[in-house]
């Protein structure tokens, strides 16, 4: 189970021009308090082939994270031209947004983002070298979310409740003798 979910995020600059900076409102919900910051990462993906091009735009810290409906607004550098290929440019990249609690990732917003000129001719006919000053980008309002399980060594309260940490992964374990043979299956699931 996860302690924090994503709600939305809303892109408040899109469509904008490529050397605009990402402007952004993230809302998320939180079922325990957090006493840690939660890492967030927003990464440009140009090459998909190649990691090694990947651009980590900015990062920001939000906590200590209490119960309830949380937003906060993000502003991440537009990716540096220098270190995207030239073939990679235009056409379809994607931005992900990355969320971690000690140094956990449990959540991966990806994107894909659409660039081109800002005019007709310029997409038929474009210059050498690429005119990034002319370029525009759109950022596909539909996400793929990948969530992962993390340890987040709390748990949710329940009203009038105390919990520890760890609770969570507590659980009581059955000793053999609570075990009735006659019923027992073997891997295949055969009973025996």
């Amino acid at each position: 189970m996860s302690i924090v979910t994503i709600r939305n995020v809303e892109f408040l600059n899109n469509p904008a021009r490529f050397l605009d900076p990402y402007h952004f409102r993230v809302t998320f919900e939180c079922i325990a308090p957090l006493p840690e910051d939660l890492e967030w990462r927003l990464i440009y993906v140009s090459s998909p082939g190649n990691e090694e091009l990947d651009q980590e735009l900015d990062d920001c810290l939000v906590g200590p994270v209490p119960v309830g409906v949380n937003s906060f607004e993000f502003e991440g550098s537009p990716p540096s031209p220098d270190k995207i290929p030239p073939e990679d440019v235009l056409g379809v990249a994607a931005l992900i947004l990355t969320g971690s609690y000690k140094d956990q990732e449990f959540v991966r917003v990806g994107y894909y983002q659409n660039t081109e000129y800002d005019n007709e001719e310029m997409n038929e006919a474009q210059p050498e070298p690429i005119r990034f000053d002319r370029l525009v980008r759109d950022i596909n309002q539909k996400p793929r979310v990948t969530r992962f399980q993390i340890k987040w060594d709390v748990s949710p309260q329940r009203p009038g409740q105390v919990v520890a940490a760890g609770a969570v992964t507590s659980a009581a374990v059955p000793s053999a003798n609570d075990i009735d043979m006659a019923e027992a299956t073997d891997v295949n699931g055969a009973s025996s």
